[in-house]
């Protein structure tokens, strides 16, 4: 559906009578990426999975400034209204966490509770901004230089050799994940990096603090870089809480699918 400048590629499933919930992606995923949590929650909810801007088969029909995280969040509540969705629930991961803070500060009417997976409310400081700037830049341009699928699968293993990323590698299901990462255009996703990374990202900490909505922080145990960015955060905002799932990294919901949907199930009922 083309909502205003950006063509969403979305899957809208389940009954109407249930909560539905909105799910988005984190860097270099689609709207595939919770598929097992969604299997488990779908007798519960109904859900809104959609490709980001930069991913899978989104298209952005304007110039670059589109895949900033304000035009997307906009385009994303345009999105909304022509599916005559007036509020949800909100789920957002790692990026898409970002985004979702963004959307639940901005648009706080629309959204009835939000979980937060390994996300953040950016960088507090311009020199940290500039710093990450500079380094998501280099990422990008790697990405850029990328010709085969071959190189590719390279970038990704060395993606997911991060610290954050804990033991993904040896998940049974990670072989599946990286084949998904593959679909995605290596030129889209360093604009999306570009553009809606964390050091473009408007800081968000001081509009944080004056949250009212129910937020729900989750982090893995082994992802110690965001442990002490969501204690922060659940010390400055007195609406959100704080879960942290052992035996995890950054992504949660691949490598703890079950504790992930209890905490969310519980969370949202």
């Amino acid at each position: 559906m083309e909502s205003r400048r950006m063509n969403f590629h979305y899957s809208l499933i389940g009954d109407a009578t249930k909560p539905l919930i909105l799910f988005l992606h984190g860097f270099m995923g689609n709207l595939e990426e919770f598929d097992a949590a969604i299997k488990l929650l779908s007798d519960e909810f109904s859900y809104l999975t959609v490709d980001l801007p930069g991913h899978g088969k989104t298209q952005v029909l304007g110039g670059e400034e589109y895949y900033t995280m304000a035009n997307t969040a906009q385009a994303l509540i345009n999105l909304l209204d022509d599916l005559n969705i007036s509020q949800c629930f909100l789920i957002g991961y790692s990026m898409g966490g970002r985004l979702a803070l963004y959307l639940t500060l901005h648009f706080p009417e629309r959204f009835l509770k939000i979980v937060l997976e390994s996300a953040s409310p950016g960088l507090a400081t311009e020199e940290e901004r500039l710093e990450r700037i500079h380094r998501d830049a280099q990422i990008a341009g790697k990405l850029t230089r990328i010709n085969h699928t071959s190189d590719f699968a390279d970038f990704l293993k060395n993606w997911y050799h991060q610290p954050i990323f804990a033991n993904i590698k040896n998940h049974p299901e990670y072989a599946q994940m990286e084949e998904s990462r593959l679909q995605n255009q290596p030129l889209e996703l360093a604009k999306s990096l570009r553009f809606m990374g964390t050091g473009s990202q408007p800081p968000l900490w001081e509009k944080f603090a004056e949250n009212t909505k129910p937020l729900l922080l989750l982090v893995g145990k082994y992802d110690k870089k965001f442990i002490d960015i969501n204690i922060k955060m659940a010390q400055i905002c007195n609406f959100a809480q704080l879960a942290i799932i052992q035996d995890a990294g950054h992504n949660i919901h691949l490598e703890k699918t079950q504790e992930f949907v209890h905490s969310v199930r519980n969370f949202l009922s």
